[in-house]
């Protein structure tokens, strides 16, 4: 099992309550994400400084880019510099698209130490089952199906993973091999709530399923104690 998988989503648009948290749980997980909530909030500069509090930890930037090749190519040399080890943008794009931003990615920045941004292709949103599938237009394949299609549509344009649902996971890696990372939210211990995640597994399932991430974030961040609780799923883990 990976040392360390679980990315903690800090999920707020205060930039103090997302410093401190970052700060507090340094010491109990993986990495941090912050998604596009905090971002539209406070920005690059936001983003900086919340790194700042944990800079031994790797920074998910989940923004779900989603636009015409050459816009998309463009954020992602924009936020290159913020030095995230992964981003996301939605495979469902296509493939000049994606095409576009892994060439991007390949640019790099001349930001000292920085490592090259891993892209991260979005199959099905965690929060979508069949039913919304259907109400969407996508009624012509399973679930599994859909995910599948965009995941490998997201390895043949030189994306590094997808992020994907824990149910989806299992059949992804015997597919798309061990070294292309799945990063997997929709992940709730068994002694907490599923919230508005639809399609949920414990992290040890998730991981035994082929998961190389687990994100998590309420479960940790709207604990009595965050650091408790990363400690006890990480526990729970290694068990």
């Amino acid at each position: 099992m990976k040392a360390d998988p679980v990315f903690v989503a800090i999920d707020t648009t205060d930039p103090a309550e997302a410093r401190g948290w970052a700060g507090r749980l340094a010491g109990a997980v993986g990495g941090i994400k912050l998604g596009l909530e905090f971002f539209a909030a406070q920005g690059p500069a936001g983003v900086l400084a919340v790194s700042a509090e944990a800079p031994t930890l790797p920074l998910f930037l989940d923004l779900k880019l989603h636009d015409i090749p050459n816009t998309v190519a463009g954020a992602v040399r924009a936020v290159a510099p913020l030095n995230p080890r992964y981003l996301t943008i939605h495979a469902a794009g296509g493939p000049a698209m994606l095409r576009a931003a892994a060439e991007a990615a390949a640019q790099g920045t001349d930001k000292p130490g920085a490592g090259r941004v891993k892209l991260l292709g979005v199959t099905i949103l965690t929060s979508l089952d069949a039913s919304d599938l259907t109400r969407v237009g996508f009624a012509e394949r399973s679930m599994s199906q859909h995910a599948g299609a965009l995941a490998s549509l997201a390895r043949d344009c030189g994306l590094d993973g997808v992020v994907c649902s824990p149910h989806e996971t299992a059949g992804l890696r015997r597919a798309l091999g061990p070294e292309f990372v799945l990063m997997v939210p929709g992940v709730r211990p068994s002694w907490a709530a599923a919230g508005d995640q639809k399609r949920v597994m414990t992290p040890a399932e998730a991981m035994r399923a082929g998961a190389t991430h687990l994100v998590i974030g309420r479960p940790i961040t709207r604990a009595a104690d965050p650091v408790e609780a990363a400690r006890r799923i990480a526990a729970e883990l290694a068990a």
